[in-house]
Formats: C-alpha cells, sequence, structure tokens
C-alpha cells in the first residue's frame, strides 16, 4: 500500500503551521461568498448567472495563473512567492469588499485569483518538502486545512454577510494579512531552487498520460463539486446568510472529517483505485437526487450535507493520486493538475446558470450534467488502474523519465521531493 505517515501528521514544525494556516484562510475563500449569493443577487440587482461569475473569474484565473507559478517561484524562491501571493489576496480581497457593482466584484475576485493561484501551488509544494511524517502525511495535512478552511469558510461569511455583504471580503483580507506576517516571521528564507522552470513545463507536463488522465478527473470531479457548491444555494429556500453558513458548514465538517480521517483508512484497506470507483458512484447517485428534487428545498439541503462525505474522500484520495503517480516534479504536477481541475470547478457554476436562465429553470438538468460527469470521472480513473496500484504498494512509477527527473532525484530541493519519496 502506499506509504502511511508513521508519526502524527499534526506534530509539525512552527513553519509549516504558519504555511497551513494561511491554507486554511485561503480555503476559506472558496465557500466565503456562498451564504451571500442570495444577497448580492438582491442589492446588486444582479441574476444568478452574474453572481456565479464569482466563482468563474477566481477559479479560472486561478487555473491559468497556475501555468506561470513555478516559473515565478523557480525565481523568486517558495517563501517570497507565498509572501507575493498572500499580499496579491489581501489588496484584491478588500478592493472586493469596496466595490459597488457585481462587475467590480467580479474582477477583483479574479485579481484574487491570481494570488490564490501564487500561493496554493507553492504551499502545497512547501508542505509537502518540510511536513514531518512524509509525504502521505504532508498531503493529509494540507487536505485538513483545505477542509477546515471549507468548514469555516461559510461560517465567517454567513455571519459577517449578515452584517453586510462587503463583511466576508474584509473579513478575508484581514485574515490573510495575518497569515501574511505568520508567514513572513515563521517560515525560515528558503533555498534558492537548482534551476529554473520553464514556462512551457506545466503543458508539456500533460504529454505524460498518466498526469494528464488524472488531470482529467479532477477536471470531471471539479465540474461536480462547484455545481453543487456555486448553484445550490439558490435551490435552498434560504434568505438568512447566517443559516446558509450554517448549512455549508455542516457539508464541510463532513469534508474535513472524512478527507482527514476516512480516507487515509480506505485507501489502505481498498486501495486508492477501488476507494475513488464507489466514492465517485456514491457522489454520482448524491448529485443525480438532487437534481431530480431540485425543488425541494430539504432534499437539496440533505444532499449538500451529505455531498460533503464525499468530497472530503475525494480531494484527498484524487490529490494523491495525481503527486503519486505523475513522472515530474511535484512542483510542476501541481501546477498542471491545478491548471486542468480549475478549468471545470471554474466553468460549471456559470454554465448552470446559462442552462437555468436559458431551458430549465427548475434546475434540474446542471445537477443531472454534474452526476453523469463525476460518473464519467470513475470511467477515466480505471485506465491509470494499474499506476494506482503499483503507487499504493509504494512502487515507483516513472512510465516517461526525463533529464528534469533524474536532476530532481539527486536534488529534492529543486522542487520539493523527489516522486516516489516517502520520509
Amino acid at each position: 500500500m502506499h506509504d502511511a505517515p508513521t508519526t502524527s501528521p499534526f506534530r509539525q514544525p512552527r513553519a509549516v503551521w504558519a504555511v497551513a494556516f494561511a491554507c486554511v484562510v485561503s480555503f476559506m475563500g472558496i465557500g466565503l461568498v456562498d451564504p451571500i449569493l442570495k444577497s448580492l443577487a438582491g442589492q446588486l440587482h444582479a441574476t444568478p448567472t452574474q453572481v456565479e461569475l464569482l466563482f468563474t473569474s477566481y477559479l479560472v484565473i486561478t487555473a491559468i495563473a497556475m501555468l506561470v507559478t513555478g516559473w515565478v517561484s523557480s525565481r523568486l524562491g517558495a517563501k517570497r512567492t507565498l509572501i507575493c501571493g498572500l499580499v496579491i489576496i489581501v489588496v484584491f480581497a478588500a478592493l472586493a469588499g469596496m466595490s459597488d457593482s457585481i462587475g467590480g466584484i467580479v474582477g477583483f475576485r479574479a485579481g484574487w485569483g491570481l494570488g490564490n493561484a501564487l500561493f496554493i501551488a507553492t504551499s502545497l509544494a512547501t508542505i509537502v518538502a518540510s511536513a514531518s511524517g512524509g509525504f502521505a502525511g504532508a498531503i493529509i495535512l494540507y487536505e485538513a486545512a483545505l477542509g477546515v478552511g471549507i468548514a469555516l469558510g461559510p461560517v465567517v461569511g454567513g455571519v459577517l454577510g449578515s452584517i453586510s455583504w462587503r463583511g466576508p471580503f474584509f473579513g478575508v483580507s484581514v485574515l490573510m494579512a495575518i497569515a501574511l506576517l505568520a508567514t513572513l516571521f515563521l517560515l525560515p528564507k528558503t533555498p534558492a531552487p537548482a534551476r529554473k522552470q520553464r514556462l512551457s513545463e506545466p503543458l508539456a507536463a500533460l504529454k505524460h498520460r498518466a498526469l494528464a488522465t488524472t488531470s482529467v478527473v479532477g477536471l470531471l470531479y471539479n465540474w461536480s463539486f462547484f455545481t453543487l457548491l456555486g448553484y445550490s444555494p439558490f435551490l435552498m429556500g434560504i434568505e438568512n446568510p447566517i443559516q446558509l453558513g450554517g448549512v455549508f458548514a455542516a457539508w464541510g465538517v463532513l469534508v474535513a472529517v472524512f478527507s482527514v480521517a476516512i480516507a487515509p483508512r480506505l485507501q489502505r484497506r481498498f486501495g486508492t483505485a477501488k476507494t475513488l470507483y464507489v466514492n465517485f458512484a456514491l457522489m454520482a447517485v448524491d448529485l443525480a437526487l438532487i437534481g431530480i428534487f431540485s425543488t425541494t428545498p430539504a432534499a437539496v439541503i440533505a444532499g449538500v450535507i451529505v455531498a460533503g462525505a464525499f468530497i472530503g474522500i475525494n480531494n484527498t484520495l484524487v490529490t494523491t493520486a495525481v503527486m503519486s503517480i505523475a513522472p515530474v516534479e511535484r512542483p510542476v504536477a501541481s501546477a498542471t493538475y491545478g491548471f486542468v481541475r480549475f478549468i471545470g470547478g471554474g466553468l460549471a457554476p456559470f454554465v448552470a446558470g446559462l442552462i437555468v436562465e436559458a431551458w430549465d429553470p427548475q434546475a434540474h438538468l446542471p445537477f443531472l450534467i454534474a452526476a453523469v460527469t463525476v460518473a464519467v470521472a470513475a470511467v477515466v480513473l480505471s485506465t491509470v488502474r494499474k499506476s494506482l496500484a503499483a503507487a499504493d504498494r509504494g512502487e515507483v512509477v516513472h512510465p516517461e523519465r526525463s533529464e528534469l527527473d533524474r536532476v530532481e532525484d539527486r536534488d529534492p530541493v529543486a522542487g520539493g521531493l523527489a516522486v516516489g519519496d516517502t520520509d
């Protein structure tokens, strides 16, 4: 089986906790706007489709910027790149809070996405390189930060959004400023990268079948994930931001628990591929039920909360799969995977809005499409099942070795850890 952490993933140096805290706040930004989507639509006289652009601009710019994160970090170093990303988020989150139009908020969310890309791609590599407990422990810690951030985001968004729709944006700006200071003072100066990454590397890495396939799985899964996250608030019949935040907080708690506590156990017992097949199938059923009963708020709320369990397992195991079997440096793999998957996540809510406005006012179709999409993800994943099984057994999988990979094996500082390193 794939390496399991021999020590607790939560016993880490202060520097790792500083980056993890910043990750929590960064991931809060994903669900932060959910409780205020209906408030924004009403107060700024925007359609649901226009409001969904808050997700699209943020995630699509994040995806595109992923292609340059390695080029930037290999010149500035990890710490400076993290700081640049955090500064950008602080500024653009505050600007979004000061905006008076939906177009302005969408634009500033795009700038926020640029900072988010610089931060999250580098933070994953930094945690993997610096955390104790091996690669699996680092992934668990990273996914724990994601789960906690997703759980807290709607709570913070609901509480601050009940005061003003501007509150969540200013709240993230303040919290990210704290994270910036923690990173500045607690993360030691990182060594200069051994080589400068080329701009073409993330896209060139898609020639590797294992990485391309798992990235497509990520795109399909994120399409389903962000259809649920982005459009379900309009079907719940809840106007109060705090109540909406409570629903998504319950969802986020399941994301956190299943990503940290349940996913590793299922992986060790059944293997990555089998666990994901079953999980994708169950998530497809859940999304289909939301689509069928989209006009029944109680059914939508129940379906969204239950989906947190499936999403938590997927988040951990899909990320682990990508980073385990990709035959390139982990920062390159992270950037490539981030680019492909966030394209799906960014387009899904906007497309859902267009479908509802044009053909399907009861919003059955977007969730039925999401159900089909996540089922297709399981089929695509099955084409790399041998590589996943080999990774579970702790075997190093390098179907296409390149000189860059050999450089990384000789000098792990060149880009985190060499693929296959477990300690």
